[in-house]
């Protein structure tokens, strides 16, 4: 019994790169996708987002010679490399995809289009949405909100290493607290580091709550869809 039956993953480039600091980890991504290959048999219907940083992000690179706006379509691309890798592992495991970009590169991805994506997650597709906005200055978090509010999606995803939203890192402050629901108005207000309070904003406009939880641990996402009490409910 699921809650929620169309949905969208916003992974981090970083899940990509598994054990590893840069690059893809194949071994992991396989895992990951066949995670997915056995939610789909629950009927639900998934969009994903991808982020970039496992090869280029701009702050990660803020004291080379680029400008942030190149620099920021060099992260646009890392997001497409990672969703044609995603998207191969995901027929490797018996599902269909297609990957749609909103930086267009027509050899090798179809252009982004709201009304096509839905076509294809009506056919029980996974449509993987590339290259961010198609627009510097935005990150992939924000990406994933506004995929989430134009293909209408019901919840959005976002896929973390650790547990909860902390009020501060966890892995270095010991007396962090967490969250296990939260307002819209909470996070921008206190400025929670979950997501780019932009793209916290966009969900709030389009009132689709956001599900914050630990990718590393097997069976969360189906957890998740199930309305079971996994993570962080930011509504």
């Amino acid at each position: 019994a699921l809650k929620y039956k169309r949905v969208l993953l916003k992974l981090s480039g970083e899940v990509l790169a598994g054990g590893k600091k840069q690059g893809i980890d194949f071994e992991y991504v396989s895992k990951l996708a066949n995670e997915i290959a056995e939610i789909k048999k629950t009927g639900v219907q998934i969009a994903i987002v991808i982020g970039g940083g496992n090869f280029w992000r701009y702050r990660d690179f803020q004291s080379s010679d680029i400008e942030r706006v190149n620099s920021d379509y060099m992260g646009m691309m890392a997001t497409v490399m990672n969703s044609i890798a995603f998207a191969s592992s995901l027929k490797k495991n018996g599902l269909k995809s297609r990957v749609f970009s909103a930086l267009h590169f027509p050899l090798v991805v179809e252009n982004y289009s709201v009304r096509q994506v839905k076509n294809y997650l009506n056919k029980d597709y996974v449509v993987i949405c590339a290259g961010g906005t198609g627009n510097p200055f935005f990150t992939t978090d924000t990406a994933a909100a506004l995929r989430a509010s134009e293909l209408r999606c019901e919840l959005l995803l976002k896929a973390t290493n650790v547990d909860y939203v902390y009020d501060k890192d966890p892995k270095t402050n010991p007396d962090a607290k967490l969250f296990k629901n939260l307002t819209y108005q909470q996070v921008l207000e206190d400025q929670l580091k979950v997501m780019d309070l932009s793209s916290i904003a966009m969900c709030n406009d389009s009132k689709i709550p956001v599900a914050v939880f630990n990718l590393n641990k097997s069976g969360n996402i189906l957890k998740v869809l199930k309305g079971k009490s996994v993570g962080t409910i930011i509504s």
